[in-house]
């Protein structure tokens, strides 16, 4: 029983710790969680599944942000952000201006990008599950396996819809992957417990480096794809 409520506490300071850099994204097709990777004074860095935000990237629709610990937000057309998309992941990183935002600086680092968790080490993760979207909830899990081909973790957890984006990181803490998928167990013909899908945040390492202002990483990053037209 004390095991059991030691392993609950060395949670609580993680999640502390990651709170105050939790954001709610919401755009008119959808909404996720994003979690804050970079701050100055003229940018702001915001880390997501690129699923969450796509549709409304690729059709420049306006991405609300909204800042968890102060319920504060930004409306962010397409000249207020740039978005950095990653080919094969499901990752993207929103840069914006913070204007009034009462924000801080992280206290959680990324992992190390050549860096890879165990089988076995458990992670922590956090979101706004479509259940309670106005709440943060926590979520924990061990690594089931490292997926070399796809430079992803398989997590024996749950990834519940509209916690997409959400950080996954360990009790030190770090960083060490984004939430993107739940891949249930299907093979009776029924849909059973399975497995969560953590992106790893190797990528993000050369998006932190250089950053001055939303018209520089406009300029660096990929202009969104031409939406397909509807079929006849």
């Amino acid at each position: 029983m004390l095991g059991s409520i030691g392993g609950i506490v060395s949670w609580i300071k993680p999640i502390n710790q990651i709170r105050p850099s939790m954001f709610r994204i919401g755009t008119p097709s959808g909404r996720g969680t994003g979690f804050q990777l970079f701050l100055s004074d003229a940018l702001c860095g915001v880390a997501t599944a690129l699923h969450v935000i796509e549709h409304a990237h690729e059709w420049e629709d306006p991405i609300r942000m909204v800042h968890h610990s102060t319920g504060s937000s930004r409306l962010l057309r397409p000249p207020d952000r740039a978005i950095f998309t990653y080919p094969g992941k499901d990752l993207a990183f929103i840069l914006f201006a913070p204007g009034d935002l009462d924000l801080k600086e992280s206290e959680i680092e990324l992992i190390e990008a050549d860096k890879r968790m165990k089988q076995g080490v458990e992670f922590g993760w956090c979101g706004f599950p479509a259940v309670s979207p106005g709440d943060l909830c926590f979520f924990t899990g061990h690594v089931s396996s490292w997926l070399t081909e796809r430079e992803s973790y398989l997590i024996d957890g749950v990834a519940i819809n509209g916690v997409s984006g959400g950080p996954a990181f360990t009790k030190d803490p770090k960083i060490c992957g984004v939430v993107t998928a739940y891949i249930p167990n299907r093979a009776t013909g029924e849909s059973l417990p399975g497995v969560c899908l953590i992106e790893d945040v190797a990528s993000y390492h050369k998006q932190l480096k250089d950053l001055k202002s939303v018209e520089e990483a406009q300029a660096e990053s990929e202009p969104p794809d031409e939406p397909a037209d509807d079929a006849a």
